[in-house]
């Protein structure tokens, strides 16, 4: 009787863990899409988020550090600039022009242009070696960009500078996921575990995007009455909410994803990511989204490609000896790498979860 009602909590508690996945993930774009309609300071609001990103990460490395008495990992100065700088570069500039692009593209143009990462996170991961070459990829590549053709021809809420924006912003998120493979592989740097990376990148993030900010939005935004130039308190008071709401949903996600994966399995989260995009364009044609019979085909059809590329990754990975680390081709803004755990949180975990004896992996948002 006891297996019976010990898989039954599993099951429960897999699926309260993928709801708070989704209600992040999904929650934090239309939140932003939401946000940008009234407030149209996109890399302010990233700027923001960065901030509180760092603060309750931060706060969560104390936590730790007071149950574990274990000290967190603090790189040198040498380390810090040498080897995330990178990273933080290409993950600031990602985020940034996906959020910009809020501004000028629909929910579901953007969530399916930004499917197009996997395409991108492959191509690096060829020429870094962190991806073996396949004859099915290309069936990959073919589903993918073809889907992406039919979602976008003759859209009737087709924007090309919004198009671009998302488009480049998947091109960097390759090349960002890829760094972020190799620079969570150090095992040497101690970076293995999310919230530690978190909190090293986002400052390195803040100052990178910050110049861009002030050449894009300094001006006007220091004319502007909701912030600089306010009359009264109250709207004042309503930006900073709405903005530090903004925030706590990105630091969700990113910990919901962590959870999600360390006490399931990578493949739970890529599948969950699957049924995301599809939640995410149904809810946004019901909100208003125009969407045609082909960019409906197009958008199964790259649906096909990824899971085709999950199913892939899947099965190779069976093949493939524990310590060899890949990218995974689903992330929440899609985009995220499956980055193992580190081996001393391997073992608290299989302590705490005996019946989970596969290698688990955590990932960062």
């Amino acid at each position: 009787m006891a297996c019976p009602v010990q898989f039954f909590f599993r099951v429960l508690r897999t699926v309260g863990l993928v709801l708070l996945y989704y209600i992040f993930s999904i929650g934090i774009t239309f939140y932003n899409k939401w946000l940008m309609k009234g407030f149209h300071y996109p890399l302010f609001m990233t700027l923001v988020h960065l901030a509180i990103n760092f603060s309750l990460s931060a706060l969560t490395r104390r936590v730790m550090q007071s149950r574990t008495g274990k000290p967190r990992i603090i790189l040198s100065w040498t380390e810090y600039l040498l080897k995330v700088a990178p990273t933080a570069v290409a993950t600031a500039l990602d985020i940034g022009l996906s959020n910009w692009s809020f501004l000028f593209i629909t929910i579901s143009l953007y969530t399916m242009t930004k499917s197009s990462a996997v395409l991108f996170i492959l191509f690096f991961s060829l020429v870094c070696k962190l991806e073996e070459p396949n004859p099915f990829l290309i069936l990959v590549v073919l589903l993918i960009s073809s889907g992406l053709f039919m979602f976008t021809f003759q859209s009737t809420q087709f924007n090309l500078e919004g198009f671009i924006m998302v488009l480049l912003a998947s091109f960097i998120g390759g090349i960002r996921w890829t760094l972020t493979q190799l620079l969570m592989q150090k095992a040497e740097l101690g970076l293995q575990n999310p919230i530690d990376a978190m909190y090293h990148l986002q400052p390195l993030m803040f100052l990178s995007l910050f110049p861009l900010f002030l050449y894009n939005e300094g001006l006007s935004l220091s004319t502007s009455e909701k912030l600089f130039r306010v009359t009264e308190l109250s709207p004042l008071l309503y930006s900073l909410l709405t903005l530090s709401i903004g925030g706590s949903l990105a630091f969700g996600l990113g910990f919901s994803e962590f959870l999600l994966v360390s006490r399931t399995s990578s493949l739970t989260l890529s599948i969950a990511g699957i049924f995301k995009e599809v939640c995410t364009l149904v809810l946004a044609a019901a909100l208003g989204d125009r969407m045609s019979a082909i960019n409906w085909l197009g958008f199964a059809v790259c649906l096909c490609g990824i899971s085709l590329h999950v199913g892939l990754k899947t099965y190779y990975s069976k093949n493939k000896v524990p310590s060899l680390r890949q990218l995974s081709s689903k992330s929440p803004e899609l985009e995220l790498p499956l980055l193992q755990q580190s081996r001393d949180e391997a073992e608290d975990s299989a302590a705490d979860y005996n019946d989970e004896d596969e290698e688990q992996e955590i990932t960062l948002h």
